[in-house]
């Protein structure tokens, strides 16, 4: 086995032995990972290797300084640096208390987007919005010329085949019909036709002089020789004589041709907000991470390009990039609408949904100033269209007395599939939220896979 079949197999040992991506979600460490490249820790042996000794004790048979001379007793050996009982990584003997060393298994966002299908159950089809090429399908349309590569040599065959097997005729049977007393070439060719016998007057002419004049006379009639001799058919004679040749005709030619297809692109673009008012606490504000992120990776991976948009808001709302979303902090109050009039801006500015799939996704502690969800935010999400809006509460241990606007939201568009509303009150919350962010319209209301991930402490 060489290297590069160690490495695929140290590849596929850490594929197996990597942590489930609901715990990782869940309770693993996301900031190790970047947009386009997903860390999953796994614990891992390390890779087979060469080591030299450390000491150079020379070879079989070689002594080190102060080697007893012959017969000279030996004394008890002395310890060397690193001997003991204990692992390597200890001293003086005593067990190491280190971990052992971790690893990770990379993988991109669409090979994590398959994976999260499968462990949620997700069946998310993008839809191509914008045509960005014509390429050649299969060769499934024929023109009647063409370079004689492409010839559809298959469909030349099938059609001189058909007509071999259409104008072919018992040649053995007519030169018996030529040997009726009396038969002349024109009334051979008479009976023939009345018999549906495909063969022309030419080739009888041709074959009359080839029948030796002790044989005219055999038959008195056409009818006593039709029943004396039996009558071969097309597919007999080609079992026993096989096919010798197929008249082949110019205007059976046709030439393969690729069909042509239109390539969509799968765009969408991606906005996130999420409340960073006083009263978002860093619990909360890992909830709305663990969330988000892995959404980010999810619909990155679904689509060919993927944009995402990143509004902060307290009471008033402002554009972040991707690095400062998760870790911003603001002292003001809220007003969750600001958001939504500054989405609906960059939505209707650069992202048309004529040509973009659109995903506006919201997160908070669901606290918002009075009468701003009814009166703003609400009429907000019903003028920006997208595939899916979704709100999510983060309220650890549960729902705060004056946090009204998860509810009002899910209570104004009750029934609409493409308005979701969770709920996560803690980290194993978390995979379940996605799911019913992500399910299909169709499915909504389906019960969330439960979550079979522990903390990390409990693996």
């Amino acid at each position: 086995m060489g290297l590069r079949e160690d490495l695929e197999r140290f590849r596929e040992v850490g594929e197996e032995r990597r942590e489930d991506l609901q715990s990782f979600i869940s309770y693993g460490d996301l900031s190790g990972s970047e947009s386009d490249t997903i860390k999953i820790p796994i614990k891992v042996i390390d890779l087979p290797e060469f080591r030299y000794d450390r000491l150079d004790r020379g070879g079989v048979g070689q002594g080190r300084g102060g080697t007893p001379d012959v017969g000279q007793p030996v004394g008890q050996p002395q310890p060397q640096p690193g001997d003991g009982d204990g692992d390597e990584d200890g001293e003086d003997g005593e067990p190491g208390e280190d971990g052992g060393e971790h690893e990770y298994y990379e993988m991109d966002p669409e090979e994590f987007a398959e994976e999260l299908d499968e462990e949620l159950g997700l069946d998310l089809e993008p839809k191509g919005k914008k045509v960005i090429e014509e390429v050649e399908g299969d060769f499934t349309d024929v023109t009647r010329t063409g370079p004689n590569s492409t010839l559809d040599f298959e469909r030349l065959f099938k059609q001189g085949l058909k007509r071999k097997l259409a104008t072919d005729f018992d040649e053995d049977f007519v030169r018996e019909a030529m040997k009726v007393a009396g038969a002349t070439p024109q009334s051979v060719y008479r009976w023939c036709r009345e018999a549906h016998i495909l063969v022309s007057l030419a080739w009888i002419e041709s074959e009359w002089d080839a029948i030796p004049e002790r044989e005219r006379g055999k038959w008195h009639s056409f009818e006593e020789m039709a029943t004396e001799v039996d009558r071969t058919t097309t597919i007999q004679r080609i079992r026993r004589d096989g096919l010798r040749e197929v008249p082949f005709r110019r205007d059976d030619e046709r030439y393969r041709h690729p069909e042509i297809e239109e390539k969509k692109q799968k765009n969408v673009v991606v906005v996130n907000i999420r409340d960073v008012s006083g009263s978002m606490r860093e619990t909360k504000r890992e909830l709305v991470e663990r969330t988000f992120t892995p959404l980010d990776w999810y619909l990155q991976g679904k689509y060919d390009n993927a944009e995402f948009v990143y509004i902060a808001h307290d009471a008033d709302a402002w554009e972040v990039e991707r690095e400062e979303f998760f870790g911003i902090r603001s002292g003001g109050g809220t007003r969750i609408s600001s958001a939504y009039e500054l989405a609906r801006e960059v939505l209707n500015e650069q992202y048309p949904f004529d040509e973009w799939n659109r995903y506006v996704f919201a997160a908070g502690d669901s606290e918002n100033s009075s009468n701003d969800t009814t009166e703003r935010v609400i009429p907000l999400m019903r003028e920006i269209p997208a595939n899916r809006h979704a709100y999510v509460e983060t309220q650890p241990g549960g729902t705060a007395i004056n946090a009204t606007h998860a509810e009002e939201v899910a209570r104004a568009f009750s029934d609409d599939d493409d308005v979701v509303v969770a709920s996560v009150k803690a980290r194993e919350d978390v995979t379940g939220a996605i799911y019913e962010i992500l399910q299909p319209a169709s499915s909504k209301g389906a019960a969330a896979p439960k979550s079979t991930a522990r903390p990390a402490s409990e693996t």
